[in-house]
């Protein structure tokens, strides 16, 4: 794609009321498992206006396969074989190893930290373990507080009907944390009980069996909940309330995240990457087998979702994607093809424009932009 012709994108974007573009500086972290040459965590330089990642340098990581930022994006915490690394992070986004801490449980598959930094939660798909780790003043990870593991029996042969929790995510709202297992169809609700420390079981959301609950994420102001399916290949649209002794959730939509020649094959396919702008006005989905990716136009009074495209990546197995901070550009890390593929998102045609040749990058698990902090 022209110059001319990428600016004539970002000029529609502009006039339709998308974000201006942001002057801060932003990098790019892609995790890997190590094979070859990878040392495990790549660290790009991030052009947002122009929608590209060049790279910069590589972290010693054994096997990176999911990376998160501190509320205050001072620090980056990445998943290894040992347990969980912590970083920080200099005015330009490049890393110090803190220290790491054993979770005491096989290699975890997610992270995230709750609203007022002060915890760490790894999600275990390995062996169905949600673990709960204090954050020290310094940055620097503590001692494990509690491991939950989760127990019942799932319904799909291949995953050998045991628990995998494969996203640990806090409501906006920061009064639970819900922990996606993919392998048994539920989202377990838990309270962190403030005397002991100790993850407390407040509820539970049970999915149509055989789906794959793979990954959960919340509308800008919180009211709505958005639950990718793996094996089922939709979205789920939920209402959440807070305010009462219990949560509630109450399902609204559901909607596939197929083409309609993929819904055709869907048993090869498998939702994978699940992003929203930080606008929170759209949501992009990945999806393995049918090498796609589709976007979502959400309705920010009914919090309901509007399919715009399901379109092809040049790639194999897209298994992460990140939203340029403006809105305007994706990149998709494909791990069996070795390979990171950048585009345009253009909102009045709904379409995708591929730019630039894709980045190599062995077997990508994971990929973030996140803004460098501010010294």
């Amino acid at each position: 794609m022209s110059l001319s012709e990428r600016q004539k994108i970002d000029a529609r974007y502009q006039k339709r009321g998308g974000c201006s573009v942001n002057k801060k500086k932003y990098v790019a972290y892609v995790g890997t498992y190590v094979h070859g040459s990878s040392k495990g965590l790549n660290v790009y330089d991030v052009d947002v206006e122009n929608g590209i990642l060049t790279p910069r340098n590589e972290v010693e990581v054994s096997n990176s396969s999911y990376v998160s930022v501190s509320r205050n994006l001072k620090y980056l915490y990445s998943i290894e074989d040992d347990g969980v690394a912590v970083f920080k992070r200099d005015g330009n986004g490049d890393l110090e190893r803190l220290n790491s801490v054993d979770i005491e449980g096989m290699r975890g598959c997610f992270l995230s930290t709750d609203y007022s930094g002060n915890y760490l939660f790894v999600g275990g798909y390995h062996d169905g373990k949600v673990t709960l780790v204090e954050i020290l003043p310094d940055g620097r990870l503590g001692k494990v507080l509690d491991g939950v593991f989760h127990r019942g029996l799932g319904s799909v042969a291949e995953r050998n009907f045991r628990p995998h929790v494969n996203c640990v995510r806090p409501t906006k709202d920061n009064q639970y944390l819900c922990a996606v297992d993919n392998g048994i169809d539920q989202v377990k609700l838990y309270r962190i009980e403030p005397r002991t420390k100790k993850l407390m079981l407040a509820d539970i959301l049970r999915c149509t069996r055989e789906s794959g609950p793979r990954n959960i994420r919340f509308s800008k102001d919180g009211r709505f909940a958005y639950i990718l399916f793996e094996l089922s290949n939709e979205i789920r649209v939920y209402t959440y309330d807070g305010s009462g002794k219990d949560p509630q959730f109450e399902e609204i939509q559901v909607i596939s995240t197929l083409s309609e020649n993929g819904a055709q094959d869907a048993v090869h396919d498998a939702a994978s990457g699940f992003a929203m702008t930080a606008d929170g006005k759209h949501i992009f989905c990945s999806t393995a087998g049918e090498n796609a990716v589709s976007m979502f136009k959400i309705d920010e009074e009914s919090g309901m979702l509007e399919k715009r495209f399901v379109l092809p990546i040049s790639g194999d197995y897209p298994k992460d994607l990140a939203i340029f901070p403006d809105g305007r550009h994706i990149a998709v890390a494909n791990h069996a093809s070795n390979s990171i593929t950048m585009f345009t998102v253009d909102y009045e045609k709904d379409i995708l424009v591929m730019h630039g040749r894709p980045l190599k990058v062995e077997t990508p698990n994971c990929i973030s932009i996140i803004q460098v902090p501010e010294e």
